[in-house]
C-alpha cells in the first residue's frame, strides 16, 4: 500500500493509547507518559478497562467508547487482545495504528495475520507488531517507549531494531542533532522500509535518511522505494549480519560467490544509497548529513595548527579512496601574505602551532574561495598560545558569513582535538558539524564525497550506444523445455553450448564420443589443426568434473585420446558408481598463453533474484575470492563498472609485455548474460569458468547452466525475478498514423539523450510551455536524464520514432504513484509532428499500457490554453475539473475501470 494513510501515523490530529496505564514501568504507562510529555497538541485519549482516569484525563474501557474517531491508534496490550482491537479501530475509521506488544506470531493462522486481515479490509495501516514505536518530533508526537524525546530536525531513522531506533534518539539528544522522525517498523506486517523509504523521500522536513536493516522482504518493492529516494536526498544504509558463516553449499563457483551479504552490497550501490558498517560510521553520517545534504566534488582542503594531525587526517583521506586537493595560485598568494613564512605551503594548510583566531580566520576565507577545493576541514590543536574557544568563535563566524553570501555554502567540517564542553557548545549553536577525532572528520567527509559519487554514477550519461543484439530467445527456450521434459536440472554441455551461442557469446567446439574410439576419431579434425585436445567427463550427475578426476588436457594423439577416454569413463564409474555415463567430450585446447583467467555468471539470490557475478576464474576461484556482484538488467557502463571492481581488472588492463584484455568484450559477455536472465527465467545459474581475455577478444572455455525444472506458475509476472524492472521490450511496436506513414514506438533508453537533445530543437517555446508549465531555459544533461533514466517499475516513457531517419517526433509517459494505482501521464510532441493522429495514437497506448499495469486511474495537469489537449482528453473519456489551486490549470481524470477499453 506504500504511503497511503502514513500522514495519519505521522502527522494526527488525534491519538488513542490503548492500554494506557498510571504505571509508567508497564508497556502501556511508558508509551502513555511518552505521549504526554511530548507535547502533542491534539486529542489525546487512554483506553484501558482498568481504569476510569489517568493522570486527570478520562479514560474509555475501549476504542468503540471513544467520543471521536482517533487518526491514530497505539495499541500496547498483550498479544491476544490485539486483533479485536485493530479490527474496532478499522470499522470506527481510524487511519494508522502502531502495534507495540510482541508474542503475534507469524504466518497463516497467526495473531498476526488476523489483525492484518481486519485493518486491509478497511484500509487501516499498521506499524509493527514488535516495534519500540514511532516518533515525530515535528508533530509533537511520541508514539513509542524510547528514553528521550529528540528535537526536531531534518533526519529520519528507519530501523528494523528497536534497540537501534533508541540509541539513535540517545545519540541526537547528546550531540544536539534533531530528527524529522525515528521509525522502528518492528515485523512490518503492513507498512515496511519501502513504504517508509517514499514517505520521506516526499517529506519536505526529511533532508536525509537513515536506515538499518537486517533482511529486505519484498526487493523490488525496496528497490524502487531507494532508487527514488537516493536521487532526492542522502540515503545512508547499516546492514547487520555482514557475516555469514551458515551459507550454504552452493552447486556452482559463481553461486558460492554470490553470497547474501554481497547481494545486499550490490543492491544497496545500484539504489545509490551509502553504506556504513557500524554505528560509529552512521553517527559520524548523521553528523554530517544533520548539516550538508551534498557536495560538488571529493576534493578536501584541510587546515590545522598542528602538522602531525594534518599529516594524518591525509592518511585518512587516502585511506578512503580521496586526494587532497591542491591551492590555486591565487589561494597559494592571499595566504603567503597572511600567514608567517614558515606555513606548509601546500595543502594540509599548516599555519602553526601559535594560530590565533585572525590567522585561522584569514586562512580560512581564502580557502573558501578557492575553486580548487570541495570542502574544508579545519583542525585546531589547544594549545597555551591561543584560545580554542575564540578560535572556535571565528571559524563559525566565517562559516556564517559565507553562508549568507553564497547561494550554495561550501560544507566546513570541523575538528577540535580534545575541545571542552564550551567549544562544541559554539559548533552546536552555529550547525557546524563537529568530531571527535580527524578520523571521524574524514570519514564525515568520506560521506559526502561517496555521496557525490553516488549521484553521479545515477545520473551518468551513457557513454556508448546500446548493444542491440537481441540473442534468440526461441532457440533457448526449446532447449530448457525439452531438458525439462527429460526431468533434468542442469544442460549437458551441448546444450549449453547451444544456449552460449544463442546469445553470442563466444565458446570452444565441443564433440561427443561414447566410447574411446569415437573420442579418437572427434578429436582428428583438430588435431590437425595443429590443436591439443581436451577430453572431459560426460555426465548429468557430475558436475564438478575434477572431483572425479575426470579431466584430460594437452592430448596430441589418438591413442592420447583413446587412454584420456578410459581414464575419466574409468574413474568416474569407480568414484561415482551411482551416475550415468554418456561417454566423453573432446574440444580443442585454446592456447592463449597470455590470457587471463575470468568467471562470469548468474546466480540466483532469494532475496534480491538474479545477480551477475564477475571476477578472477581458474580452479581457485573460491580460494582467491576476487569477485564482485551487481543486479541486472546490466547495460555496458554497468558492466564496466562491475568489471573495475575487481582486482584482476587492473591485470586487464595490461601490464609490462602483456597486451590489454578486450575489456569492451568482457564487458558484452556480462551484458548478454544479463539479457538472457531477462528473457529466459527459467535460468537459474550460469557458470562460465573460466572465461578467457586477451587482445583478441574472449572465449568461454567451460560453463555449465542449471534451470527450473518446474514450469513458473500461469500469470506470474515473467520478470519477477529481477528485483529491478528490466527494459520491457514487450512494448516496442511499429504502428501507424493516419496518413500511412509508418512509426517505431518503444521505451525510452538511457542512451537517448542525444535523440532529446535533437527533439528539443524541434519544438517550439510555447509547445515547451504547455508541456513545462513554464519557460525551459536550459535543457541540460541533468533535465534530459530526469526524463530518460527511468525505473520501469514505476514510470515508462514510449517514444516514437521517425521509421525512416530514427528521429525522436514524440513522447508519451506515465509515473506511476508508490501504490501502483493512479498514474499521472504527460505528452510531448515535435511541434512539426501536429495534427497527424500522433498524439492520438500515444496517448491510446498509454492507456492500454496503464490498463496492463493494473492501474485503476490515470491522470494530468492541463493548462487552460492547451485547448488541443483537453479537445483529445474530452474525446477520450477524460473528467475534466477545475485545479483546486489553479484556475489556468484544468485537472483531467480518467477511470480506467469504469471507461471502456
Amino acid at each position: 500500500m506504500s504511503i497511503f494513510g502514513l500522514n495519519r501515523a505521522f502527522t494526527p490530529q488525534s491519538i488513542a493509547v490503548v492500554g494506557a496505564s498510571p504505571n509508567r514501568s508497564s508497556l502501556g504507562g511508558a508509551v502513555y507518559a511518552n505521549v504526554i510529555a511530548a507535547g502533542f497538541r491534539g486529542r489525546i485519549d487512554p483506553a484501558n478497562p482498568k481504569y476510569s482516569e489517568i493522570d486527570g484525563r478520562r479514560c474509555v474501557a475501549s476504542i468503540d467508547r471513544l467520543e471521536a474517531v482517533p487518526d491514530l491508534v497505539v495499541v500496547a496490550t498483550p498479544a491476544p487482545t490485539v486483533p479485536s482491537i485493530i479490527a474496532t479501530a478499522a470499522e470506527r475509521g481510524a487511519g494508522a495504528a502502531i502495534v507495540l506488544s510482541a508474542g503475534l506470531g507469524h504466518g497463516e493462522g497467526s495473531l498476526a495475520e488476523e489483525m492484518h486481515g481486519a485493518a486491509r479490509a478497511k484500509g487501516l495501516r499498521l506499524i509493527g507488531p514488535n516495534c519500540l514505536g514511532v516518533i515525530a518530533p515535528h508533530a509533537g508526537l511520541n508514539a513509542s517507549f524510547a528514553a528521550v524525546m529528540p528535537e526536531r530536525g531534518a533526519l529520519a531513522v528507519i530501523s528494523q531494531s528497536g534497540a537501534i531506533a533508541a540509541a539513535m534518539a540517545e545519540w541526537g539528544m547528546r550531540h544536539d542533532i534533531g530528527f524529522s522522525a525515528i521509525v522502528s517498523v518492528g515485523d512490518q506486517i503492513d507498512v515496511d522500509v519501502g513504504d517508509l523509504l517514499d514517505y520521506f523521500a516526499l517529506d519536505q522536513r526529511t533532508q536525509a535518511i537513515l536506515l538499518y536493516v537486517e533482511s529486505v522482504k519484498e526487493s523490488r518493492k525496496f528497490m524502487s522505494a531507494a532508487r527514488a529516494a537516493a536521487r532526492v536526498k542522502p540515503v545512508v544504509v547499516i546492514k547487520s549480519g555482514r557475516h555469514d558463516e551458515g551459507k550454504r553449499a552452493a552447486a556452482t563457483h559463481t553461486g558460492a560467490l554470490a553470497g547474501s551479504d554481497a547481494v545486499y552490497d550490490a543492491a544497496f550501490r545500484r539504489a545509490g544509497l551509502l553504506r556504513v558498517n557500524d554505528m560509529a560510521e552512521l553517527f559520524a553520517a548523521a553528523q554530517t548529513l544533520a548539516h550538508h545534504r551534498s557536495i560538488e566534488g571529493s576534493r578536501l582542503a584541510i587546515l590545522t595548527n598542528g602538522g602531525g594531525f594534518g599529516v594524518l587526517a591525509v592518511d585518512s583521506l587516502v585511506d578512503e579512496g580521496y586526494a587532497p586537493a591542491g591551492l590555486s595560485a591565487d589561494t597559494m598568494a592571499r595566504l603567503n601574505a597572511a600567514m608567517p613564512p614558515l606555513w606548509s605551503h601546500a595543502n594540509p594548510v599548516d599555519i602553526i602551532g601559535d594560530a590565533d583566531a585572525a590567522r585561522f580566520t584569514a586562512a580560512l576565507e581564502a580557502l573558501i574561495d578557492d575553486p580548487q577545493n570541495d570542502a574544508i576541514l579545519v583542525l585546531d590543536v589547544q594549545t597555551a598560545l591561543a584560545s580554542s574557544l575564540d578560535t572556535a568563535k571565528a571559524v563559525t563566524g566565517v562559516i556564517a558569513a559565507q553562508r549568507s553570501r553564497l547561494v550554495k555554502p561550501k560544507p566546513v567540517l570541523t575538528s577540535w582535538i580534545g575541545a571542552p564542553e564550551e567549544v562544541e557548545a559554539v559548533f552546536r549553536a552555529a550547525h557546524v558539524p563537529h568530531y571527535e577525532t580527524e578520523i571521524e572528520a574524514i570519514r564525515g567527509f568520506s560521506h559526502l564525497a561517496r555521496r557525490s559519487g553516488l549521484l553521479q554514477s545515477l545520473m551518468a550519461r551513457p557513454a556508448a550506444a546500446p548493444d542491440d543484439f537481441t540473442g534468440d530467445p526461441q532457440a533457448v527456450r526449446a532447449v530448457v523445455e525439452a531438458a525439462r521434459g527429460d526431468g533434468r536440472d542442469w544442460l549437458d554441455p551441448f546444450e549449453t553450448d547451444a544456449v552460449l551461442k544463442a546469445y553470442g557469446i563466444p565458446s570452444v567446439p565441443l564433440r561427443k564420443a561414447g566410447n574411446p574410439a569415437a573420442a579418437a576419431d572427434a578429436a582428428r579434425e583438430f588435431i590437425a589443426q595443429g590443436l591439443p585436445v581436451a577430453v572431459k567427463i560426460l555426465s548429468r550427475d557430475i558436475q564438478h568434473k575434477s572431483d572425479v578426476d575426470g579431466v584430460r588436457l594437452g592430448l596430441t594423439s589418438d591413442a592420447d585420446v583413446r587412454a584420456a577416454a578410459e581414464a575419466v569413463t574409468g574413474n568416474a564409474r569407480r568414484l561415482r558408481p551411482g551416475a550415468r555415463i554418456e561417454g566423453v567430450v573432446v574440444q580443442p585446447m585454446i592456447v592463449r598463453p597470455r590470457a587471463r583467467e575470468l568467471i562470469a555468471g548468474l546466480a540466483r539470490d532469494p532475496v534480491f533474484g538474479a545477480v551477475i557475478v564477475f571476477g578472477h576464474g581458474g580452479v581457485a576461484v573460491e580460494i582467491v575470492k576476487d569477485k564482485a556482484i551487481a543486479l541486472p538488467p546490466l547495460d555496458e557502463p554497468r558492466a564496466l563498472d562491475l568489471i573495475a571492481r575487481t582486482r584482476i581488472s587492473r591485470l586487464i588492463d595490461g601490464y609490462r609485455n602483456v597486451p590489454a584484455a578486450r575489456r569492451d568484450e568482457v564487458a558484452r559477455v556480462l551484458v548478454r548474460l544479463s539479457q538472457l536472465a531477462a528473457d529466459i527465467p527459467e535460468i537459474l545459474e550460469i557458470d562460465i569458468n573460466p572465461l578467457l581475455a586477451d587482445d583478441t577478444g574472449v572465449v568461454a572455455l567451460d560453463a555449465r547452466i542449471a534451470i527450473d525444472p518446474v514450469p513458473a506458475e500461469a500469470g506470474r509476472p515473467r520478470h519477477r525475478h529481477f528485483a529491478i524492472r528490466p527494459y520491457p521490450r514487450e512494448w516496442e511496436r511499429v504502428l501507424r498514423l493516419r496518413n500511412g506513414r509508418p512509426v517505431a514506438v518503444r521505451p525510452v533508453r538511457p542512451e537517448d539523450e542525444g535523440r532529446y537533445q535533437e527533439f528539443f530543437r524541434h519544438v517550439s517555446a510555447d509547445d515547451m510551455r504547455l508541456r513545462f508549465f513554464g519557460l525551459v531555459k536550459d535543457v541540460s544533461h541533468a533535465f534530459i536524464a530526469r526524463l530518460t533514466q527511468l525505473d520501469y517499475g514505476r514510470s515508462i516513457a514510449l517514444l516514437a520514432l521517425d521509421e525512416d531517419t530514427g528521429a525522436l517526433i514524440g513522447v508519451v509517459r506515465l509515473h506511476c504513484d508508490p501504490d501502483h494505482r493512479t498514474g499521472e501521464y504527460a505528452i510531448l510532441l515535435r511541434s512539426d509532428f501536429k495534427g497527424i493522429g500522433l498524439g492520438w495514437m500515444l496517448m491510446e497506448l498509454i492507456i492500454d499500457y496503464a490498463r496492463q499495469e493494473g492501474l485503476v486511474r490515470i491522470h494530468g495537469q492541463v493548462l487552460r490554453d492547451n485547448t488541443s489537449m483537453l479537445t483529445m482528453c474530452r474525446e477520450l473519456g477524460f473528467e475534466i475539473m477545475e485545479d483546486r489551486d489553479d484556475p489556468g490549470i484544468a485537472a483531467v481524470s480518467l477511470d480506467l475501470v469504469r471507461a471502456p477499453a
